[in-house]
């Protein structure tokens, strides 16, 4: 199996062996390698036979052909990011980047780079997952195999989604909060009903004790406010990174792999050994959802990035991370250059604006909805005017705000415009995320260098595409979508003065 992986990964011997061998005897002997290729292999054979192949009988230039003319079929490439096979000595890459790039290349120069990245990820946080003492040793001997954890940021900076070719250094974004595995289970609307108490309370009810069935389950990893604004900047053009926390599980090394394939720099990622990843079940009921949460334990450090990002944008987090917050604050007074987002969650709005002073002093922007406004300046709802003069008042030169059906509003420069919503062109398949879609686009806008008028038109559009798709980030779009919708855009569809 060792020499099956070298092939993959086009690894010099004997070097590789030898590294496998002692990676083996590090875990256990727990034949990691032998698991990871029977799981790559499952997942080829699964693609081949779905696409109408013979696994026993398939050449690899009828496998290269066959993967071409189905590049367009994305969700046939879901989980095969780390996915190779070698047939007649030759390796196939189902990797849909490599098969994306491959349409325009004879098999001789095909592409597997992008394979070999994310197989080289897979490989490193599996062997991590299964030790239970030295992940340094673990990274070090990796490395000397020549197996050092790729990124393909450099090779993209030109080929990043939405960017223009003549941003060959794109603004950089740091994301900050906690990262979730989300478990989609659609429920029947002949099964599960909603009800409401007399307070108004809406209450998800399914029959008791017995064995109710559901619909499906789809897995949507790397979730969260933070990793979904991470995803839609990087598709957006800016170069993004993200520091969060998972555990040393499948769930944490899928999730690794997931974000360097959306090329977002996961460096400052921490791993902690033995903990589990954050894992969410959501149930679904048409366009609705409930989330079951358990949120584990990890050690929240600040961990300066190697290059000081142009823009910092912190979301939900635990309420265990206040010290990082404290050094985040120091890190952001010593550097001044630095715009720095805020687009609270619920322990920020638990510690109150008079715990949270200083960092809204510092923020350049600070993005929220309607009721969180109100919760923290303790104003009505009545005038967003007065809402937005409090929420300056704390700090922040820029305010928006968001309000469901009736658009957002955007205070800046002593104005304050509201902004409709992006007609839908289909009811809501699922809502999850769109908040976090609006916010980060904004966001990326601006540093792309846009007005904020720009930054209004755009943020709607990528909300209404994140909930016509299941999950938070299916539906991000890059910036050549955007400007596409907006030349379909109604008349009525443009920002406006608001005067209060």
């Amino acid at each position: 199996m060792a020499k099956y992986l070298q092939q993959l990964l086009g690894a010099q011997e004997p070097m590789f062996s030898t590294t496998i061998r002692q990676l083996e005897k590090m875990v256990g002997h727990k034949s990691v390698d032998v698991r990871y290729i029977a799981d790559i292999t499952a997942r080829a054979h699964q693609v081949m036979r779905q696409i109408g192949l013979d696994v026993a009988d398939t050449t690899e230039h009828e496998l290269y052909s066959a993967l071409n003319a189905n590049a367009h079929n994305h969700e046939l490439f879901l989980n095969t990011d780390d996915v190779g096979l070698v047939i007649h000595g030759q390796t196939v890459s189902l990797n849909l980047e490599d098969i994306q790039e491959n349409a325009t290349r004879t098999f001789e120069h095909r592409m597997t780079e992008h394979m070999k990245c994310q197989l080289k990820h897979g490989l490193t946080s599996r062997y991590v997952a299964a030790d239970g003492d030295d992940e340094v040793t673990i990274e070090e001997l990796v490395a000397q195999a020549g197996l050092s954890v790729c990124d393909m940021t450099e090779y993209h900076e030109h080929k990043q989604h939405g960017m223009p070719s003549s941003q060959s250094n794109p603004p950089s974004i740091l994301c900050i909060g906690d990262i979730f595995t989300d478990a989609f289970i659609k429920l029947s609307p002949d099964v599960a009903k909603v009800s409401k108490d007399g307070a108004g309370q809406s209450w998800l009810n399914i029959p008791f004790g017995g064995r109710p069935p559901y619909e499906e389950v789809e897995i949507v990893q790397s979730v969260g406010p933070s990793p979904n604004a991470a995803v839609s900047c990087a598709r957006l053009g800016l170069k993004s990174s993200l520091m969060s926390w998972l555990g040393t599980d499948k769930a944490g090394a899928d999730s690794l792999a997931y974000l360097s394939q959306q090329h977002v720099d996961t460096r400052l990622v921490a791993q902690k050994r033995g903990a589990l990843s954050n894992y969410y079940y959501v149930l679904r009921l048409g366009a609705e959802r409930t989330i079951l949460t358990k949120d584990e334990d990890y050690d929240y450090k600040w961990h300066a990035p190697s290059q000081v990002p142009d823009w910092v944008y912190i979301a939900s987090i635990s309420g265990e991370s206040w010290g990082l917050h404290e050094a985040l604050l120091e890190y952001l007074l010593e550097n001044p250059t630095i715009k720095f987002v805020i687009q609270p969650g619920t322990f920020h709005f638990e510690w109150g604006a008079k715990k949270m002073a200083a960092l809204y002093k510092r923020a350049e922007m600070v993005i929220l909805n309607r009721e969180e406004a109100m919760m923290i300046t303790g104003k009505g709802h009545e005038s967003v005017a007065e809402l937005a003069a409090a929420l300056h008042g704390l700090g922040p030169r820029n305010v928006v705000i968001t309000d469901g059906p009736d658009g957002s509003y955007a205070s800046f420069d002593g104005r304050l415009l509201k902004m409709p919503n992006y007609p839908d062109p289909a009811p809501p398949y699922d809502r999850t995320g769109a908040g976090d879609a609006f916010a980060s686009t904004i966001v990326a806008a601006l540093a792309l260098g846009n007005s904020f008028e720009t930054a209004l038109l755009w943020a709607p559009i990528n909300s209404m595409s994140v909930v016509q798709k299941l999950g938070a980030q299916a539906g991000l779009i890059d910036v050549k979508s955007i400007e596409t919708y907006i030349k379909q855009a109604p008349e009525w569809y443009r920002p406006e003065e608001v005067k209060e």
